[in-house]
């Protein structure tokens, strides 16, 4: 019998809850550390390169154009969240937004609650809310990246990690 060396994908995959982003305006920066959005749903980064092409005697050669760099989020919308409105302003005054992608499948050699992970500015270009009559409110964002990133090690703490909600005893909380 012929013996098949299957790749195991269970220990190597990366789970989508485990790619995180994280965000902060950039003139916040000395008050503020950066933060999730409360109950995401989806992230992407797309990155992409136009190409101009010129015919000559020999065939087609194609130009490569500047990589373009965009991040997109989708969340669940948070009553009173802080986050979102403070990055709807930042698309209002065409403010720099911070963005941290951490691989929490990747932990950095150089501390705890560090992972390998990449980092951006750039602009919220987009933002829609969509409310339909018997779902959440879902809020969509898309940033337009400035360069390419950057390789670094990105700080998550462990209530990040845990990103929904934290843990509440059951004594009451106040008032």
């Amino acid at each position: 019998m012929r013996k098949l060396e299957l790749q195991l994908f269970g220990n190597e995959a990366v789970q989508g809850k485990k790619l995180v982003y994280l965000y902060r305006i950039l003139s916040e920066a000395a008050k503020e550390n950066g933060a999730t959005l409360a109950f995401t749903t989806e992230n992407g980064r797309t990155k992409s390169k136009d190409a101009d092409s010129t015919a000559t005697k020999d065939g087609s050669i194609r130009t490569p154009g500047a990589a373009e760099v965009e991040i997109t989020a989708t969340s669940i919308l948070k009553k009173g969240d802080a986050l979102i409105g403070k990055l709807e302003k930042a698309l209002d005054d065409d403010a720099l937004v911070e963005i941290w992608e951490a691989n929490l499948m990747e932990p950095a050699s150089s501390g705890s609650n560090k992972f390998k992970g990449k980092y951006f500015q750039g602009y919220l270009t987009e933002i829609e809310y969509t409310a339909n009559a018997d779902e959440f409110v879902e809020v969509s964002l898309t940033f337009g990246i400035n360069g390419n990133g950057e390789d670094g090690d990105v700080t998550v703490t462990a209530s990040q990690q845990e990103q929904a909600y934290a843990f509440v005893d059951t004594p009451k909380t106040g008032a």
